[in-house]
């Protein structure tokens, strides 16, 4: 896919740049280059390829779901202003 320079001076204009002509031939250039990239990379055969989260086949460590601290719920609730059922009451803010 090749692109003009009238559609990068478009392009500039709609992104509210200013560009002189050097500049829109060197942007030019440039997108061209991004483009061919592209194509090349939609060319390569991609059927059968699973796909990755990541480059390499990692997995971490885990640890044992194990509780370590103890159940202060009841503490915590006794210092709350307002509490019914084991909830927390809290004013209403929106009306």
């Amino acid at each position: 896919m090749a692109i003009s320079r009238s559609d990068v001076e478009r392009i500039a204009h709609l992104a509210r740049l200013e560009i002189d002509a050097g500049q829109a031939e060197d942007v030019r250039a440039k997108l061209d280059a991004i483009f061919a990239l592209i194509d090349e990379l939609n060319a390569v055969d991609t059927r059968g390829v699973v796909p990755m989260a990541h480059a390499q086949d990692l997995s971490l460590p885990l640890r044992d779901d194990v509780v370590t601290e103890a159940d202060r719920h009841a503490l915590f609730q006794r210092t709350a202003p307002a509490v019914e059922d084991g909830l927390y009451l809290v004013p209403k803010v929106i009306e």
